[in-house]
């Protein structure tokens, strides 16, 4: 472990402890609500859960681990909920004693604790229910022979400890299902955590289209550069775009890999390395819906993005919201530039998904 990294663990556990003692403390208020040996013991071991199974993952990969890190995992996104169902009881009791309303503090708090338990549960069973959306987009200067073709879109599948390889041939046979025209795969691959990578990206073989599948690099594989992330999508026949360009029946395709695009005026300089004909269509690849301003000064027709999960599950899809604005989801535009955000096929950290679905995006060409 890099020696930087032990003070940022040392604070996401503490966060960690104090939101399950919150949480604890709200549910044992109430007289009736006593908690045994056992439920302290299971308590106490998943508020640690989290933190040391992700520490333990990004070092390896067997079955135990990948286990214990689904458990938690899936832990920590009821565990939102149950904060906020925690806070919501305070507020609502608080109110009740102020205006003089007799209620008893377990008649707030076990609905409450149910609605984020079902809540959670949704959530879990949403995540894995992947859907098509379809979308048409109409493109200035596109030519004749692209007219009426289709692009599939799929981001953020974050393979790892939660979903392998066997969540990827699923995607890759609806993919198929659709025979597409062209495929991109916009980042996020994936998760990050140690992984047999060349092995996890084999079904990326049986990717084809006449107009090629195209892959540019997100954040997450920047992770652990040394587990070769982008070189095994590149030997599963995949081709890789880093700061091109790639032309294919006078449409430009363009990719921009994260560590640029981040940057404002590194992607500025890439995409002016890149040259793109400002008076021919174009579609851009990249990763986070980052810097849409840019683009549009370079002359980009289109730009495919993920990233941003639309928050993945409430309350976070509102904070989603807030940061990436009218990027954040689906189909939109400044100047002359449109921008298409899918909120990925896959999920980071806790495997939910409540107020955003998981989506392959199938774009039809106008």
């Amino acid at each position: 472990m890099r020696r930087g990294l032990l003070p940022l663990i040392v604070v996401i556990q503490a966060m960690v402890w104090a939101t399950h003692a919150f949480i604890y403390e709200t549910w044992t208020f109430a007289p009736e609500h006593g908690a045994g040996f056992t439920v302290n013991m299971v308590f106490a071991v998943l508020s640690v859960s989290f933190v040391a199974s992700s520490v333990l993952a990004f070092r390896y990969t067997n079955p135990p681990v990948r286990t214990m890190y689904k458990i938690s995992a899936a832990w920590m996104g009821l565990l939102s909920f149950f904060f906020f169902a925690a806070a919501a009881a305070w507020i609502v009791f608080g109110i009740a004693r102020v205006i003089g309303f007799g209620v008893s503090f377990r008649s707030i708090v076990e609905p409450l604790f149910v609605l984020a338990a079902a809540l959670g549960v949704a959530g879990l069973v949403n995540a894995n229910w992947t859907r098509i959306t379809r979308t048409i987009i109409h493109l200035d200067s596109l030519p004749e022979i692209w007219r009426g073709r289709r692009a599939a879109v799929v981001s953020d599948l974050h393979l790892g400890h939660v979903r392998g390889r066997g969540f990827l041939q699923r995607i890759v046979a609806m993919i198929m299902r659709e025979k597409p025209d062209v495929i991109f795969i916009v980042g996020d691959l994936f998760d990050g955590t140690a992984i047999d990578a060349p092995r996890a990206a084999e079904p990326l073989r049986q990717l084809a289209a006449t107009g090629g599948v195209y892959f540019v690099a997100g954040n997450h594989e920047l992770f652990r550069e040394d587990l070769g992330f982008v070189d095994a999508v590149a030997q599963a026949g995949v081709r890789v775009l880093s700061d091109e360009k790639v032309e294919v029946d006078g449409l430009q395709i363009v990719g921009v890999s994260y560590r640029t695009a981040v940057q404002r005026n590194r992607f500025a300089a890439a995409l002016r390395d890149i040259a793109i004909d400002p008076r021919r269509a174009s579609v851009l690849l990249n990763h986070a819906p980052n810097h849409p301003d840019v683009a549009e000064a370079a002359g980009v027709s289109l730009q495919v993005s993920g990233h941003t999960h639309l928050g993945q599950f409430v309350p976070w899809t509102w904070f989603a919201r807030r940061v990436y604005r009218q990027f954040v989801y689906g189909l939109s535009r400044t100047g002359r530039l449109q921008v298409f955000t899918s909120c990925g096929a896959g999920t980071w950290g806790p495997p939910l998904r409540l107020g955003s679905n998981p989506e392959i995006v199938v774009i039809e060409f106008q």
